[in-house]
């Protein structure tokens, strides 16, 4: 029975994210040509002239669905058990992918945000703990401190799924009511990253209270 359990669950989040990896992958498409009158650049056009967040943008978009896949393959029992090197290296991939490139990428869009203050400050929060949640993470496998470079990787990795979740909610959102659009972003700005990171801590610390169970189990047990 737990064998089918967890198999069920495997496949639904396999499903899960194949169905947000396709809509991301479509949206990315929109940008191949280069247009500016396309997707979220419409929204954008005071800021079309400013070639830093210009680059930002476009790195940011090319580079988010390899983060996205690469993110999600540290979480494979299968290539962690049997395909180290390859858990490695996508590892790296997925470091360097945050740190370097969709860091400093994030923080140049997140200080042009739309929505004002409240959506600056919301993206500016997202993007630091995305850096850091993931850069600990490295730190802490090189420690070799395999559970807490695991926990990190989650709250790094529900990060990530901000870009799922953001378009997800302004979907949501602008289909179940009345909103203004300005609104709508500095709700969505907050709504693409809050829940994920509490779901996050929410798996984090049920993880850590199953060995207590078990060992109260243990001690119950008869001699």
């Amino acid at each position: 029975m737990n064998i089918i359990k967890t198999i069920f669950k495997d496949v639904l989040v396999y499903l899960l994210l194949c169905v947000g990896t396709f809509l991301m992958l479509k949206g990315i498409m929109q940008y191949v040509q280069l247009r500016d009158d396309v997707g979220f650049l419409r929204f954008k056009q005071d800021y079309l002239h400013i070639r830093v967040w210009k680059i930002a943008f476009y790195t940011h978009v090319f580079t988010s669905i390899l983060t996205l896949l690469a993110g999600f393959t540290q979480f494979s029992t299968d290539i962690l058990r049997n395909h180290k090197h390859l858990h490695k290296l996508m590892g790296k991939i997925y470091v360097c992918a945050v740190v370097f490139i969709n860091f400093p990428a994030g923080m140049v869009m997140a200080i042009y945000a739309n929505g004002g203050i409240p959506s600056k400050i919301a993206f500016v929060l997202l993007d630091s703990l995305w850096f850091w949640f993931t850069l600990k993470a490295f730190i802490e496998i090189k420690k070799k401190n395999v559970i807490s470079h695991k926990r990190f990787m989650m709250r790094s990795y529900a990060l990530t799924l901000s870009a799922i979740g953001l378009r997800s909610w302004q979907y949501i959102l602008s289909h179940t009511m009345v909103i203004d659009p300005a609104l709508l972003y500095k709700i969505d700005a907050w709504m693409g990253f809050v829940p994920n990171l509490i779901f996050a801590e929410w798996l984090i610390r049920r993880s850590r209270r199953k060995p207590v169970k078990i060992k109260s189990a243990l001690q119950a047990k008869p001699a």
